[in-house]
């Protein structure tokens, strides 16, 4: 019997529920074992990753309408009334009916035959809650629906004593309104878009910011809170249409082959469009694309690679002939960047506590015929290679939280209280590291967090701990400008 794009969407979401692994690597292993075509394939992610980031706002369109008691309703089905709400509320392109029919005929694939009538009901009263038309403002009858470029603007030139816009800046210039959205490169500024619904389902903008933030753009309650008071309801707006929203593909070409212009020719030659970023070996693609069916990918002319992440091998300032740590290694996009910056002249002893993702680490480099790289299994304490060491890269576990639109399941599996754990481990890892490089070398910690205590909080008290350890250097990536958010920040031993 031939599967179908939604039965393949239902059994992931099914498996990502029991915490069988990451949406990424689900959907990977579900479409590998699947016939489908292409436009079907790009449907189970879209399905997947769709659900995962909205289940907050797709449990709110769902409860009004549902008599029974939460807990009645099987998870299986909740993963269907979720698949067929958000076609429904997020997909302009699948007809209503469709949604609702073919929603309805996955009852008996996972096994709830006798829920189809219950499964049939919830959708049509969704169907008709959910209207075709749009608005630019938020209010208790709409939700945040997708982010659309404006006409682009003439910038103003600059002159030569103009100083450079500080982090600072750019943050305040992109929360300036709550309809006005900084895009990323070459989009310009954004607006917000939210679809209307037949009535007021949601908690007030005006009087309850955090519950609207939450319920709006599917965040639980007390991450809304938590941003809510740090960023306030402009910046929480935008991050919220950033995050919910198919993170763009970047790819950083690999300058032991080429140079990024002679890739980008390379590209158009089979007339595909990437714009360069800011960090010189940076390309960004308009359009998503098949990663092993772009030009380049067997031969290793790139690394898939995020921009804000580029940034942190560079801040090492690596030299050829270096001995690098790479503390956390895994996957080996970091770790194979440093070698591209050596020249493929030094060794960089790659170390983590898991074997199986190690192994990730090795065939990236053997794909991008990077030379001298030792990887090394870590014992459970993550305890690291004695050294010494001309310098050392720490990118630490993390909470993720300024990838939630790549890692759309964090959201819903973090807690808060886990923050604690996640500060003694990052704050142990930098320690270690400093005191395994030589005198003079420098360290750069770095996560893909945009939580200030995973950052410069851990940052300030190891260099309050350690006098030999200085603050040299850091840097912000904030959400969307122009890619994922994290951190960085460069210490030099004295």
């Amino acid at each position: 019997m031939t599967i179908t794009a939604r039965q393949i969407a239902a059994d992931v979401l099914h498996r990502s529920r029991a915490h069988d692994g990451f949406a990424a690597e689900l959907i990977d292993s579900a479409l590998g074992a699947a016939n489908l075509a292409p436009q079907d394939r790009r449907f189970v992610t879209q399905l997947v990753f769709g659900v995962t980031r909205r289940a907050g706002t797709l449990d709110a369109i769902l409860k009004p309408f549902i008599q029974l008691p939460l807990h009645a309703v099987q998870p299986r089905v909740w993963d269907l009334l979720r698949l067929g709400a958000f076609q429904l509320t997020f997909l302009t392109h699948v007809p209503k009916h469709a949604a609702v029919n073919e929603t309805v005929e996955l009852a008996p694939y996972v096994g709830a035959m006798k829920a189809k009538g219950f499964v049939n009901s919830i959708m049509r009263r969704v169907s008709e809650l959910v209207t075709d038309e749009f608005t630019d403002k938020p209010g208790a009858d709409a939700v945040g629906f997708a982010w659309e470029p404006l006409p682009p603007t003439p910038s103003p030139k600059k002159g030569g004593g103009e100083k450079q816009n500080t982090e600072a800046q750019n943050r305040a210039s992109s929360a300036e309104s709550p309809s006005l959205l900084r895009g990323g490169v070459g989009e310009g500024l954004t607006f917000g878009r939210y679809r209307r619904l037949t009535r007021a389902i949601l908690p007030n903008p005006i009087t309850d910011p955090a519950g609207y933030f939450a319920a709006a753009f599917s965040f639980p309650p007390w991450l809304a809170n938590r941003w809510l008071e740090r960023y306030g309801p402009d910046e929480c707006t935008r991050l919220g249409f950033w995050f919910n929203a198919p993170p763009p593909l970047w790819v950083r070409v690999n300058k032991l082959h080429a140079s990024r212009e002679s890739y980008r020719i390379q590209l158009a030659g089979q007339t595909i469009d990437a714009e360069p970023g800011e960090h010189p070996q940076s390309l960004r693609f308009p359009e998503h694309h098949p990663i092993r069916e772009l030009p380049g990918y067997a031969e290793g002319d790139f690394a898939v690679q995020d921009h804000s992440s580029m940034l942190v091998a560079s801040a090492l300032g690596v030299q050829p002939g270096m001995h690098v740590l790479d503390a956390c290694a895994a996957p080996g996009g970091k770790t194979t960047h440093l070698m591209e910056l050596m020249d493929n002249r030094g060794r960089v002893t790659a170390g983590d506590i898991d074997p199986k993702r190690l192994e990730t680490v090795t065939a990236l480099g053997q794909r991008l015929r990077i030379k001298g790289v030792e990887t090394v299994v870590l014992d459970e304490k993550g305890d690291l290679p004695p050294g010494p060491f001309d310098a050392a890269l720490v990118d630490v576990p993390c909470s993720n939280m300024g990838v939630l639109g790549r890692r759309p399941e964090v959201r819903w599996r973090l807690k808060p209280n886990e923050f604690e754990h996640l500060i003694r481990l990052q704050t142990r890892l930098l320690i270690l590291a400093s005191e395994r490089v030589k005198p003079g070398g420098a360290v750069v910690y770095s996560t893909c967090s945009i939580e200030p205590d995973e950052n410069e909080g851990v940052v300030k008290a190891v260099c309050r701990g350690m006098r030999s350890m200085s603050l040299e250097a850091e840097h912000h990536s904030v959400p969307g400008c122009p890619s994922d958010g994290g951190y960085w920040a460069r210490l030099r031993k004295a």
